[in-house]
């Protein structure tokens, strides 16, 4: 009798914390939704959808790439980042199953989550070196390190691959101002010398996301001034080591804990 009232007991407990995790997951999905309207109602939606949509010929079949999106069910920022991307995959009519996301911060509620909205992880962590194999890619990177973008241009080293992508995330020319010369092009080599052929326009500023957003631009890249880039650029294609660079800001492969979720992506 004993033994059955601890089983019925035991029994309570799992039903009580399954139904804690569906309702906090349920949280998750509405705060995100809240978040969605926010931006919608504050007019930043509206204003940033008028710069992007240039650069993103929505008559093209993109897909999606994002990199070190962050804590979204604990931190607001991150949330509001997760909206502005949902919005965009809307805008363009990504199939969420054409968008594939990694961070190694991510936790099993918000792998869940992002399972609940139909979005795919990647199986590993590339570093940032995602190959666009021919097709139409945005990149949303808000805020990344300037590695994860060296190793994407890396990567993505052609005309034909860097014309076919386009980067959301820190302003090349933000990180041209900020560091000196000397470390940009022994550290950032790629970053250096795309800023010859990258067209950038930054978002536009609202009091209310200085933070969310701040320092954040599209770029592109058009063939006609790749093209135009000198041959020597092209010819230097080495994989980018940073053995001296003091301020790395992105996790290594085999640094960070392991990612699972039934969503995982099969490229």
């Amino acid at each position: 009798m004993a033994a059955a009232s601890r089983w019925c007991a035991a029994g309570g407990r799992r039903r009580r914390r399954r139904k804690a995790e569906e309702e906090s997951g349920a949280a998750v999905l509405r705060r995100l939704r809240d978040a969605r309207d926010e931006l919608l109602s504050s007019g930043f939606w509206e204003a940033s959808a008028g710069v992007v949509r240039g650069p993103l010929d929505a008559g093209r079949a993109w897909r999606c790439v994002c990199y070190g999106l962050g804590r979204f069910a604990a931190c607001p920022t991150a949330r509001l980042q997760l909206a502005f991307l949902l919005l965009l995959l809307e805008m363009l009519a990504v199939p969420p199953s054409h968008c594939f996301l990694f961070d190694p911060a991510f936790s099993e509620l918000e792998l869940a989550a992002l399972e609940a909205l139909g979005l795919c992880l990647l199986p590993e962590n590339e570093e940032g070196k995602h190959c666009v194999n021919g097709s139409p890619t945005l990149f949303y990177m808000v805020h990344c390190g300037k590695a994860l973008y060296n190793n994407l241009l890396w990567r993505n080293w052609s005309v034909g691959a860097l014309s076919n992508m386009v980067i959301i995330g820190n302003s090349f020319k933000g990180i041209e101002e900020r560091l000196p010369s000397r470390i940009l092009e022994r550290d950032y080599s790629y970053i250096a010398k795309i800023l010859e052929g990258v067209e950038e326009v930054v978002l536009p500023t609202h009091p209310r996301y200085s933070d969310t957003f701040n320092d954040t631009s599209i770029h592109w890249f058009p063939a006609h001034k790749l093209e135009g880039l000198p041959a020597e650029v092209w010819e230097f294609v080495e994989e980018p080591t940073y053995e001296e660079c003091d301020d790395l800001e992105i996790i290594r492969k085999g640094e960070e804990g392991s990612q699972h979720s039934p969503a995982t992506a099969q490229l």
